[in-house]
């Protein structure tokens, strides 16, 4: 009998540790849980999506090696997974459609483009899933629903950093601006510069618009209006794809004054393409890492680390925006899209690029920094609070 009862009691404590019933409740199994993000990685703003991808990656690698997050009481782990939208509105939504019915994503990061974020913002609302814009500043994105987030600044606020920039500290009394209407980030930041230019008692002298930057190769008939007008200073609120090749243009015809635009010139691919048209230009932009900060220099400094180069401002939003949504998830201690947009919408959070609260309309109120380009390089000028 002692040999039987030794038996007995093995087999009970087999199945008892593999039931998990020994304390008289089931385990818990740890769970995996999906963020998404949708990015350009090909097309003409790839080198976004590129910086957009890594970010995202490294933050959530970050976040699962401190542990990750306790969610609906079971240890959880994120899995990132980036979906390339190619700059292309219907392309992100299809990617957004994919992320959701397929993967389960408990959220979305992105886009980079404002077309594509305005695009696939009302299939998240929809769906009850907080999106986290990183760079898409056009106003309307967050004002497609409550579930609809950003970590950058927005268009009025980028076109009139500029504007006053270039009247009070350029002391420039007359611009000329050339601008995508195709393209509601350009026609957002072009109206708002004007208007604010004007406001202060500057004059537009030039007005000048082409249709779709990624099929434009020809900027002469408009620079030569311009040419005409002979601004103090001309304003691209374009991509750095558009803006290298209408400068370069721009000095072969004898325009030679200073020029400006928004975020989307922040990339080194802006100098590497535009060279000497771009020296002694000025952009605005959401971050700078000449910023001494120890979020910005960490930050940098590992992320070149892992890369091989230094980030740019949607790297940084990217990371800002990836780190948000995980540490609302960490302080929800839930995957319920309501009770996530309630704790993201409530948040205070420091990241890279700053410290960022929402407003009613769920834009972060934060500053913004001029960059000059000198010497081959960004340099930080000033900061513009709002």
């Amino acid at each position: 009998m002692r040999k039987h009862t030794i038996v007995l009691a093995v087999l009970l404590l087999v199945v008892s540790v593999a039931t998990g019933c020994s304390s008289g409740k089931p385990a818990s199994s740890a769970k995996v849980l999906t963020l998404g993000g949708i990015f350009p990685l090909t097309g003409s703003s790839a080198v976004y999506g590129a910086s957009s991808k890594n970010a995202m990656t490294m933050a959530v690698d970050e976040f699962n090696a401190a542990g990750g997050a306790t969610v609906d009481g079971v240890p959880a782990t994120i899995r990132a997974v980036a979906e390339d939208d190619t700059g292309s509105p219907e392309v992100g939504a299809s990617a957004a459609q994919k992320l959701i019915n397929q993967d389960h994503a408990i959220g979305l990061i992105g886009s980079v483009m404002s077309k594509v974020s305005l695009a696939f913002a009302p299939i998240a609302q929809d769906a009850g899933v907080p999106q986290i814009a990183t760079i898409s500043t056009a106003m309307g994105v967050t004002l497609i629903g409550d579930y609809i987030f950003r970590v950058c600044f927005i268009d009025p606020f980028q076109g009139r950093v500029m504007a006053d920039f270039v009247w009070n500290n350029l002391k420039l009394k007359t611009a000329a601006v050339l601008y995508d209407n195709g393209n509601d980030y350009s026609k957002g930041l072009a109206d708002v510069f004007r208007t604010r230019f004007e406001q202060l008692g500057g004059k537009i002298v030039a007005y000048e618009a082409f249709t779709d930057a990624d099929k434009t190769v020809d900027y002469r008939p408009q620079l030569t209006n311009i040419r005409t007008a002979n601004p103090d200073f001309l304003y691209l609120p374009n991509y750095f794809a558009s803006v290298t090749v209408s400068l370069k243009q721009a000095r072969e015809l004898g325009i030679t004054i200073p020029a400006g635009g928004g975020d989307g010139w922040g990339s080194p691919e802006l100098i590497k393409l535009g060279g000497a048209a771009v020296e002694g230009c000025y952009f605005s932009d959401h971050v700078s890492l000449d910023d001494p900060r120890p979020e910005v220099q960490n930050f940098a400094t590992a992320y070149k680390n892992l890369y091989g180069d230094l980030p740019d401002a949607t790297a940084v939003l990217t990371y800002d925006a990836t780190n948000l949504f995980l540490e609302a998830l960490k302080k929800a201690g839930t995957a319920r899209g309501t009770t996530l947009r309630d704790t993201i919408r409530d948040m205070t959070f420091k990241g890279v690029s700053g410290t960022t609260t929402f407003d009613a309309d769920r834009n972060p109120i934060k500053s913004a920094v001029i960059i000059q380009v000198k010497d081959g390089g960004f340099r930080y000028v000033t900061t513009i609070e709002p």
